[in-house]
């Protein structure tokens, strides 16, 4: 590599009783009117009420509740109107996934002036527009789009996700409160957390890795790998949940920056396709990702084995067989998160008919993803790591 660029403009406020700066971030970012956005259940279980009071000296222009657990470019629209409506000046989201990837499109939308979505379809290619302060606080540890430049929005009418890419989406401030996290099941903690863990390993091995995006992947890993099991064990811990958070952040600095390849490819797909949770998919694609990568990712992986099993097992595994081990650790913490949670390690668990395949298989290819992938995907190559992933 003789050229990269990396970039994480967000400012990161980390810690136990980082959500009372909310007010004070939004201050300095110029707002005083901000539009919330969040979802039922957080609103439900008095997530978003903590948020509101930390917005107690402020006006908040609008609270939008209304957000489907996969965000639609229907959504997004109709969100941006109200937001022109209300005379909002800032966008704050509480969530996971769905509701800061909404946020992005909104961004997006007014900092750009038009009305639809779909007129910005497009690679990075989006000026900067108009400044729209944005503040990210994630409820979950996985995603990691409080520090991404991504956006996946549904585009119902045909069936898939859309990738938006765009240093416009990345928010200015993100806020890791551990108490955002604590009420989190313990099965998606684990699904949430198995997503964290796969940005990393593919943003450390795809075309694009770097050596800040490989920092960044490589912290990540260590904090999953230390944190994820007690975090799901013990959900009230506040010290795994926080561990989680930034674990999350870092894997998502990693991989905007680097990206990520085909099991993100066939994930957004067989979302699009079958509706499989994103963090669901993740976990059952990546092993069988690794081992399709692996012939182009044996050094990559094999370095890994450090980081995902520490350096006694990785000093008594012999150089050749480092790459495989690595895979037999995810391996291991899937089971393990599979005996805890029920998390569904197969495709069958995850209810998804294999008549399906072709169609998901069509998606795969045709998503950002695999142009970065380390090794070429095919059709027949997609068909073969969903077989699989579908297991006996």
């Amino acid at each position: 590599m003789n050229y990269f660029e990396f970039t994480n403009p967000t400012k990161l406020c980390s810690g136990q009783g980082a959500l009372d700066n909310l007010a004070y971030e939004l201050q300095i970012l110029g707002a005083s009117h901000p539009m919330v956005l969040s979802d039922a259940m957080l609103e439900k279980i008095g997530t978003l009420k903590r948020v509101t009071d930390a917005l107690s000296e402020m006006q908040i222009g609008r609270i939008f509740t209304d957000i489907p657990r996969d965000s639609s470019i229907e959504t997004v629209n109709r969100i941006a109107k109200e937001y022109r409506d209300f005379g909002c000046d800032a966008l704050v989201a509480l969530g996971g996934g769905s509701v800061l990837d909404t946020a992005k499109g909104v961004r997006l939308l007014i900092s750009q002036d038009v009305d639809d979505l779909l007129e910005l379809m497009g690679c990075e290619c989006v000026p900067k527009g108009k400044p729209v302060p944005f503040v990210a606080i994630p409820t979950t540890a996985g995603t990691g789009s409080e520090a991404t430049a991504v956006a996946v929005i549904k585009n119902p009418g045909l069936g898939i996700k859309m990738e938006y890419i765009s240093q416009q989406l990345v928010p200015d401030t993100a806020i890791l409160d551990p108490r955002m996290t604590e009420t989190l099941p313990a099965r998606i903690t684990a699904s949430t957390g198995m997503d964290t863990l796969c940005h990393a390993i593919e943003a450390f091995s795809c075309l694009q890795k770097n050596p800040v995006s490989d920092a960044y992947a490589i912290a990540a890993i260590g904090l999953v790998r230390d944190n994820l099991l007690r975090a799901v064990r013990f959900g009230s811990s506040r010290q795994a949940r926080w561990a989680m958070a930034n674990a999350s952040f870092l894997a998502g600095a990693a991989f905007s920056n680097s990206m990520v390849g085909v099991v993100h490819a066939i994930g957004h797909a067989l979302g699009g396709v079958c509706h499989v949770p994103h963090g669901d998919a993740m976990n059952i694609l990546l092993p069988a990702g690794m081992m399709f990568n692996c012939k182009k990712c044996r050094d990559d992986y094999g370095e890994l084995l450090l980081y995902l099993a520490g350096s006694q097992l990785y000093r008594k595994t012999p150089k050749q067989k480092r790459a495989r081990a690595a895979i037999e650790e995810v391996l291991r913490m899937r089971e393990k998160l599979h005996r805890l949670t029920g998390l569904p390690v197969t495709l069958k668990e995850a209810g998804v008919d294999p008549a399906k395949f072709p169609e998901v298989a069509k998606a795969a290819l045709n998503d950002g993803a695999v142009i970065v992938n380390p090794r070429q995907v095919t059709y027949d190559a997609v068909i073969r790591i969903l077989e699989v992933s579908y297991g006996n």
